[in-house]
């Protein structure tokens, strides 16, 4: 009687499952790294606003530039 594992394939095949193992795990890792990226993004959208008040607290515009564009983005 000879047993699968000592054929020939048996050995190999089941030999090389852990690559499939190791695929499938990476690809999970993977998707969910980009998930939750993904999720972040989405979370940090700012408003004109906000990134309009930013720019003028780092000393980007001046405060005639801030008040335009403030007039203009609450129109």
């Amino acid at each position: 009687m000879t047993y699968m594992m000592h054929d020939g394939y048996g050995g190999w095949m089941f030999g090389g499952m852990w690559i499939f193992t190791l695929l499938f795990w990476v690809l999970v890792i993977a998707g969910v790294v980009l998930l939750v990226n993904w999720l972040r993004r989405q979370n940090t959208n700012e408003s004109a606003l906000e990134i309009l008040k930013k720019r003028y607290v780092r000393g980007e515009i001046d405060k005639e530039t801030y008040e335009r564009l403030k007039k203009e983005i609450e129109v």
